[in-house]
Parts: structure tokens; C-alpha cells; sequence
């Protein structure tokens, strides 16, 4: 008897003993100590440590998917490292990967917490797990706070997403409401005061009911009714096709045209002999050799370079070392070898090259910096070679520039004259504006239709995430700029688009589902 009693005191606990050897690095049941009914999880000195773990999991989950869902700029913002730092890498990549593996680090240690509290057992986590729990928190506090001041659009591209992927986020809410049902129910029955049992459930209710009551609030235009969903938007290349090939080069736009892109955009500046070309920084160092062929001019301003001596760089080989976006494809032999052999582009070359294919044009005019020759002759110069050089079709060109656009619009008819901002209606239309070019964190699908009634289109740039681009079409773009041609030329629907009839079965179902798991719960 006594043997069989012993052997019933120590029989072994496998799975406890995983759940607190991970958590507390506790694997010896002597080392445990179970809950007693009524007492709270832990001591005193543990209280401060498990609202610091739900904290962590909090703050990393937010900012994970605030960094995940600012994908759409990962290239400019490493762009803008490397002006600073003044080499190339995929930072954004390595700060998503980081913060991946914190949450999912604290993740893993939440999920034992609640599976201890289901077993019973007081949690005490162990001294590397708090160090670790708390450079999590610190970590993820320091780079929202860093995002909210530095990167300040990024917040309305983290509001924008909510619109498509929130019903998707409620579901998720609800999935985890409902695994917490169990430490919930478990630790209200074992309270021996009423007072405890409502201040452990009646928080849980409440945000309960708050997740179940939300979609009322929701708004999303990819929740519509069928037939009501406007065309596509038109796919305009930014720098070409920049993910395929070196930016503003022949080889760029080419791959635009070759997939099906119906537009091509550009930046344009004017060499020190009066030669517009195509270029987006101010200086060469970025996207041409220049620090092998002319070493000491490498940050001299590219507009102070010759025709000559621009056409002896090469502007295809930084790409095939650099990489530029995340989730490159490989390129085949033949577009490397191409991409090697690209050298800087004219704007005559290109106004040719969208004529002969009947493609959009829009570009950014750049003027020439101080002690240039051309700094008061560039717009002329740039009329010059869009009317008697290359003579494109008017209706072809999406004129961008603010400065002059009567003096334009008086020399050259037909051009479709496009502002680079919002305005009243009625100033748009005194200015003959027919199309708005704007960034696409100012998307509004009721500025959108207000605009469309006065026959004014929108374009935004620059989206090249999926889930963008369909909130974009829902929302009745035009068109889009985009650095992704030939990803987002393959989307037959937008992304997340449903009906309202789908949306509520949707939401019914959830709701009920977990309503009547958690009522399971609470009753066992």
C-alpha cells in the first residue's frame, strides 16, 4: 500500500515538466509548486514579470505587423540608408526577420504561461526569459517610437491596411479569445470571493463583446456588391520596371512594355551642354560606375556632367550587385548580360521608344542647380525635344510640371495636363487638369469618386504590394505607378474582395462559433 501511494505521489508528469522546464527551467517536480484555489499564479516578485510577457507579446505583435505591412517601402527606406551610411543592404529585410523571431520568441513563451495556468501550476519565469522578455519590449517600443517620427506616412500605410485586412484580424482576435477561455474559466472557478471570480472574467467579457460588436464600425471598399467593382487600374512603370532591370534604362522600360504596362514614368535632368536625360538622384553615385571612371567627381551634381561623359558610364551593373528590392527573381544569362551593358538614357530616346509602342508618359522635371548654363533655359529645352525631336503623340504625355503649365498649355495643346496634389474641383478645372498624380497614403475612395464626377482621374504611386493595389481598385483608381508590372499585371481581382451578404455570414459564424466553444469552456 504504502509502495502504490508513492508511486502515485511521483508518478511522472512529462508534459508538465516540458511546459515548466521551458518556461522556468524547472524540470524536477520538487521544483514545482501547483496553484492553490483562491491564491494567485505566482509570488509577489513574479506579478510584475507576466504582465511584462503579455506587454512584449503586445508591442512585437504590433510592430511586426506594422514593419510587415510597410513592405510596399522597404526600397526607399533602404535607399535612405544608404544616402546615410553610404552602402547598400537590405535593411528592411534584416528588421523584419528580427522581428519575426522576438515575436515568435514570446509567443512560444506566452503559450506556456497559459498552458501552465491551465495545468494548475504557479508560473515563474526564469532570469534569461526575463532579460530576454524585456529587450523584446524595449526593443519594440523603441522602433515604433522611431517609425512614428521618422517614417510618419508610414502610419497611414498601417491605416490603409486595416481596410483589407481587418476582417481577417478579427477573426484572428476571436481564435485567440477563445484559446484563453480555458485559464480563464479554470482560475475563476478556483476563486473562493466572488469580488476575484468578476475580476478575472468581467475584463474577459468585456473585450469579448467589444471583438463581437466591431465589425459594425468596420469599413472596407473591398466589401462591396457584386457588379459594383469599377475596372482595372492602369499599371504605370516606375523607372520602368526597376524589380527586372536597372532603373530609367532602356532595358527598364523595355521589360515595362514587355509586360503589358500601360504607362512609363521618369525623371528627368538636363546635362551641362543642354541634354535632358534620365536620372532620379542628384548626384550618379548610386546607379552608374562613376566612382571607377571618374573617381574624384563622384559626388559632383549629375547636371554638371557633359553629354560625353555621361554616355561613358555605365548605369546596369550596380543592379546585378546591389539587388535593390527584397524577393528579387534571378535573372536569366541573357537579361544579365543586357543589364551589364546599359548606359544612361535621353529623354528623346525614351519619348520614342513610348511612341512607338502608344504608352503613357509622366515625369519629373528637375532644374538645373546654380551656375548652370541651361538653370533658366531647361524647360525649353525639355519642350524642345517632346515637340521636335521626338514628337510624340500629345495625348501621351501626362504633363506633371506646376511651374508655367499656361505657358505649356499655350505651345503645346493636347497634352493631358496632371497635378501632383489635391485641390478644389474648381481650380482643377480652371487649370484644364484632367488627371491628379497622387501618393498613394492620400487614397480615399470619396475624394476618389468626387474627382471621377468632374471627369478628373486619379493615379497613385508608387504601390507595388497586392494587397495595395487591390485596395486601389476597390476604391476606384484609375491607375497606379508601381515598381511591380509584372506582379500586380497578373491580379485577375483584387485581393480580400467579398460581398456584404459574405462579410456578415462571416462574421455571424465566427461570432457563434466562438461563443458557443467559450460557453463549452466555461461550463466543463
Amino acid at each position: 500500500v504504502v509502495r502504490r501511494s508513492l508511486l502515485q505521489r511521483y508518478e511522472h508528469q512529462p508534459f508538465i515538466s516540458c511546459l515548466a522546464g521551458f518556461y522556468s527551467c524547472r524540470w524536477k517536480r520538487y521544483q514545482r509548486e501547483k496553484t492553490e484555489p483562491g491564491k494567485c499564479c505566482c509570488n509577489m516578485r513574479e506579478c510584475m514579470f507576466f504582465p511584462l510577457l503579455v506587454a512584449a507579446f503586445c508591442f512585437s505583435l504590433v510592430f511586426l505587423y506594422t514593419w510587415g505591412e510597410g513592405k510596399n517601402d522597404y526600397n526607399s527606406f533602404d535607399w535612405y540608408n544608404y544616402g546615410n551610411l553610404g552602402f547598400w543592404f537590405l535593411w528592411s529585410l534584416l528588421i523584419l526577420v528580427v522581428a519575426a523571431l522576438l515575436f515568435t520568441y514570446v509567443s512560444l513563451l506566452l503559450v506556456l504561461a497559459v498552458c501552465l495556468l491551465a495545468e494548475g501550476q504557479q508560473l515563474y519565469l526564469h532570469w534569461s526569459h526575463k532579460i530576454g522578455t524585456s529587450l523584446v519590449l524595449g526593443f519594440s517600443i523603441a522602433c515604433l517610437f522611431a517609425l512614428s517620427i521618422l517614417w510618419r506616412d508610414h502610419q497611414k500605410t498601417v491605416r490603409l491596411s486595416f481596410q483589407v485586412t481587418a476582417p481577417y484580424l478579427h477573426i484572428g482576435a476571436i481564435a485567440i479569445m477563445v484559446l484563453l477561455a480555458w485559464p480563464v474559466a479554470l482560475h475563476a472557478i478556483r476563486a473562493d470571493k466572488k469580488v476575484t471570480q468578476v475580476i478575472i472574467v468581467g475584463p474577459y467579457l468585456a473585450i469579448l463583446l467589444f471583438l463581437f460588436l466591431i465589425p459594425l464600425g468596420m469599413y472596407s471598399p473591398c466589401i462591396r456588391e457584386m457588379g459594383t467593382l469599377g475596372p482595372k487600374p492602369a499599371l504605370i512603370g516606375h523607372r520602368g520596371a526597376p524589380m527586372l532591370a536597372p532603373e530609367n534604362t532602356e532595358m527598364s522600360f523595355l521589360k515595362t512594355i514587355e509586360h503589358g504596362g500601360d504607362g512609363l514614368e521618369t525623371d528627368v535632368a538636363i546635362s551641362y551642354d543642354g541634354v535632358p536625360f534620365l536620372m532620379h538622384d542628384d548626384t550618379l553615385r548610386r546607379t552608374t560606375n562613376i566612382e571607377e571612371v571618374y573617381p574624384n567627381d563622384a559626388g559632383k551634381a549629375a547636371s554638371f556632367f557633359s553629354w560625353d561623359a555621361l554616355q561613358k558610364l555605365n548605369a546596369g551593373t550596380w543592379f546585378l550587385k546591389n539587388k535593390p528590392f527584397v524577393g528579387m527573381r534571378s535573372l536569366s544569362k541573357a537579361d544579365r548580360n543586357q543589364a551589364m551593358n546599359q548606359s544612361i538614357y535621353t529623354l528623346s530616346s525614351f519619348l520614342r521608344l513610348a511612341d512607338s509602342h502608344n504608352k503613357l508618359v509622366i515625369f519629373d522635371l528637375y532644374r538645373p542647380p546654380e551656375k548652370h548654363p541651361y538653370r533658366n533655359l531647361w524647360l525649353r529645352k525639355v519642350l524642345d525635344v517632346i515637340l521636335k525631336e521626338s514628337k510624340i503623340k500629345r495625348h501621351l504625355v501626362l504633363w506633371l510640371h506646376n511651374s508655367v503649365r499656361s505657358f505649356v498649355q499655350s505651345v503645346a495643346p493636347g497634352f493631358q495636363h496632371t497635378m501632383g496634389r489635391k485641390a478644389p474641383i474648381e481650380d482643377l478645372l480652371k487649370h484644364n487638369i484632367v488627371k491628379l498624380n497622387l501618393v498613394y497614403t492620400d487614397m480615399s475612395s470619396e475624394d476618389i469618386r468626387k474627382y471621377a464626377e468632374a471627369n478628373i482621374t486619379t493615379n497613385f504611386y508608387v504601390v507595388n504590394e497586392p494587397w495595395l493595389y487591390s485596395l486601389a481598385w476597390c476604391s476606384g483608381a484609375h491607375s497606379v505607378t508601381t515598381n511591380a508590372v509584372h506582379l500586380l499585371k497578373n491580379l485577375s481581382r483584387p485581393l480580400f474582395l467579398m460581398t456584404p451578404q459574405q462579410y456578415n455570414i462571416m462574421w455571424i459564424l465566427t461570432d457563434l462559433t466562438s461563443a458557443f466553444l467559450i460557453s463549452l469552456i466555461f461550463a466543463l
